[in-house]
């Protein structure tokens, strides 16, 4: 069977930096799949190529064995973005927000209401439809930025580092929003510095490091070989998941 998403090769680079070199990797239908890595590791990047954001300098991405072209837009309809900045507008109210999203993907009346009423049941948002998203907590937008990214309905939902400045508890509604749609049978690809969101989430982690993917092996596997997932970045780099600047 073909993978919902194969990466070949895929580099990237601005001026004398490589963002990103060279990395390959599949991802199956059904699978979550961890991006792990400090600031700086290449992660941002490479999702911004993966969803048809930026060009890539080299290599190529493929969904379901149809290669993503810079007007491939019907292709890119196959996935769903979860950006680490919020897209959000705060004077509109959470259902505003999802109608606007809506509309720019082109879905009529009748299904946007339908789509926008599940996907803010999912992130447990439906009480607060109306209220202004301005009034929300950061772990509420982070929520509602997701329900966005769910309206067109994607095959494959890609999430960076979706759970930043957020609480504990809101980090727990977000983990509980993303389990569920696992369970859909919905393709994830998760990118995260934080070793127990990679351990509650993934079947699989790739690790990022500089660019380079170090390691692509299930959680399992990395906890039976090294203790841990700290352990295991940590051996394999030779530095701690903060160090490192932002990128």
């Amino acid at each position: 069977m073909q993978p919902m998403l194969q990466v070949d090769r895929l580099s990237k680079r601005y001026g004398e930096r490589v963002a990103v070199n060279a990395i390959s990797f599949s991802i199956a239908q059904g699978e979550t799949v961890g991006l792990l890595g400090p600031n700086g590791a290449g992660k941002t990047t490479a999702i911004a190529m993966i969803s048809g954001i930026s060009k890539p300098d080299g290599g190529e991405v493929t969904l379901s064995g149809v290669r993503l072209a810079p007007n491939a837009n019907a292709l890119k309809r196959r996935v769903g973005l979860v950006p680490q900045d919020l897209a959000l507008y705060e004077e509109l109210s959470a259902w505003a927000n999802l109608q606007l999203f809506g509309g720019l993907y082109g879905l009529g009346a009748a299904e946007l209401r339908r789509r926008a009423k599940a996907a803010l049941e999912l992130i447990g948002l439906a009480d607060r439809s109306t209220d202004l998203v301005k009034t929300f907590s950061g772990g509420m937008k982070r929520r509602l930025n997701i329900a966005g990214a769910l309206l067109h309905e994607p095959d494959l939902l890609l999430l960076d580092e979706p759970t930043v400045g957020v609480d504990p508890q809101s980090r727990n509604a977000i983990f509980d929003n993303l389990e569920e749609l696992k369970r859909r049978g919905k393709t994830l690809l998760y990118t995260t510095h934080y070793m127990e969101e990679a351990e509650r989430l993934c079947d699989r982690v790739l690790i990022l490091d500089r660019g380079r993917i170090l390691a692509n092996d299930t959680v399992a596997h990395f906890k039976q070989q090294y203790g841990n997932l700290e352990a295991a970045f940590m051996q394999l780099t030779g530095r701690g998941l903060r160090d490192g600047a932002e990128a």
